[in-house]
C-alpha cells in the first residue's frame, strides 16, 4: 500500500486514541471529602450520568409505569440486566473500533491465520468483508471462545462487570474507591456508548459507500459523497 496512505491511516489513529480520552468524558473528579468514600455499587443509576447528556433514558424506562417489562420483573432485575449489557456492549465496541483502526492503518499480526490454507492474516481485507474471508474453522474458534468467555470466564450473570481484572489499570491487580472509581465507571460507560455508535457508524458508511474506513480516507470521502 502506498506510504503516504498508511501513514495518513496512522495519523487517524493518534488522533482517535487521543480524542476518546475527552470524548465523552465525565465532569472533573471533585474532592475525595465527598459521600462517595463508601462503597460504589456499580449498577447504580446514576453511574454514567455526566454532563451534557445526564440520564440517558430516551424511552422513559427509568419510570415503572412505562417501562414495557414492568409486569413481570422488578425494577432490580429490569435495570440491572439493562446497565449490564449496554456496559458489556460497550466494551465489545471500543475494542472493535480500535481493532478496526488498526487493521485499517495496515498493522496486523505477522505469520499465517491458517498455514495449511496458505491464508496469513494479512490476506485478511479490511471492513466487513474481512469477516467473510476467515476460514470455518477461525469463526468457529472466535464463537467458541466467545462462549466459554460468556459462560465460565466472565459470566453474563454476573451483572457487576466486575470480573476481577481491576479498574482503569490492565494486568495490574487493584481496587479502586471513592471518586476514582465513580470517575473511571462513568468514563466506561460514556466511552463505551460513544463506541457503539462510532463502530455503528463505521459499518454503516462501508455499506453505503462501498468502502473501508482507509479507502475513505484515501479517496476524501469520509461523509459519503465523494472527495470534495
Amino acid at each position: 500500500k502506498d506510504p503516504g496512505y498508511i501513514l495518513k491511516m496512522k495519523t487517524v489513529i493518534a488522533l482517535a486514541l487521543l480524542g476518546t480520552a475527552a470524548a465523552f468524558a465525565p465532569q472533573a473528579k471533585v474532592s475525595q471529602t465527598s459521600t462517595l468514600q463508601a462503597s460504589i455499587d456499580p449498577l447504580d443509576p446514576s453511574i454514567g450520568v455526566t454532563a451534557p447528556l445526564g440520564v440517558y433514558d430516551p424511552l422513559g424506562w427509568l419510570d415503572p409505569a412505562k417501562d414495557p417489562a414492568n409486569k413481570f420483573a422488578t425494577f432490580h432485575a429490569r435495570f440491572e440486566r439493562r446497565r449490564a449489557v449496554e456496559r458489556k456492549h460497550g466494551r465489545v465496541a471500543m475494542i472493535a473500533v480500535v481493532g478496526m483502526l488498526f487493521h485499517n492503518a495496515n498493522i496486523e499480526f505477522p505469520g499465517y491465520l491458517s498455514k495449511e490454507l496458505g491464508i496469513r492474516f494479512s490476506d485478511i481485507p479490511d471492513g466487513m468483508n474481512g469477516l467473510f474471508s476467515v476460514p470455518l474453522a477461525g469463526l468457529t474458534q472466535i464463537f467458541f471462545f466467545c462462549g466459554v468467555c460468556e459462560l465460565a470466564i466472565w459470566p453474563a450473570k454476573n451483572y457487576s462487570g466486575d470480573y476481577g481484572c481491576g479498574y482503569g489499570r490492565p494486568f495490574v491487580a487493584n481496587r479502586l474507591e471513592g471518586d476514582e472509581l465513580k470517575y473511571k465507571l462513568d468514563m466506561e460507560i460514556n466511552q463505551g456508548r460513544a463506541a457503539m455508535l462510532g463502530i455503528f457508524g463505521a459499518m454503516v458508511g462501508e455499506a453505503v459507500t462501498g468502502q473501508t474506513l482507509a479507502e475513505q480516507v484515501a479517496s476524501g470521502n469520509l461523509i459519503g459523497y465523494g472527495p470534495p
